[in-house]
């Protein structure tokens, strides 16, 4: 699994607003990732916002506005499962290439948690749920959370 090697950290986010943005596709996957997306944010000390979003495809606008608004980070986590037509590429690339920009353009950190899954199973694996090898809603809040502190930090030291 890509998660092997992964570090092992636990950032301290005083001060910090996150705001996890996450789309409401395929239920049980998206609610394992907000799962460990708060644990790793609410064991950080961060003051936290959760807003849901039709899709991955609406996670771009929607962090970007979050940021503009006053969030230090955006933790963002969508599932996308492929299917029998073009459409997950679309999708897929939307969102990256969408949440790349989103954090170039801000200059602010956004934990890229989209799934882009061939099947559902592999979403499982991955949710952080009982059961599951990976916790990508966790590695995607600590990403975020651990880039914010430390543009804090060189910002402080300019």
């Amino acid at each position: 699994m890509s998660g092997e090697g992964a570090p092992q950290t636990q950032t301290d986010g005083t001060g910090l607003k996150i705001t996890i943005v996450a789309g409401r596709w395929h239920d049980v996957i998206s609610n394992g990732l907000l799962a460990g997306a708060h644990r790793v944010l609410d064991a950080s000390g961060a003051e936290v916002t959760e807003i849901r979003v039709a899709g991955s495809f609406e996670l771009a606008v929607v962090s970007k506005v979050a940021l503009e608004e006053g969030a230090d980070a955006v933790v963002a986590l969508g599932v996308i499962i492929r299917g029998g037509t073009p459409h997950f590429e679309y999708v897929s690339d939307a969102a990256t290439s969408g949440l790349s920009q989103v954090s170039i353009l801000t200059g602010k950190p956004v934990g890229f948690g989209v799934l882009t899954l061939d099947d559902e199973q592999q979403g499982l694996d991955r949710a952080g749920l009982p059961g599951s090898k990976e916790d990508k809603g966790a590695e995607a809040a600590e990403a975020a959370l651990a880039t914010a502190v430390t543009l804090r930090d060189l910002r402080a030291h300019g």
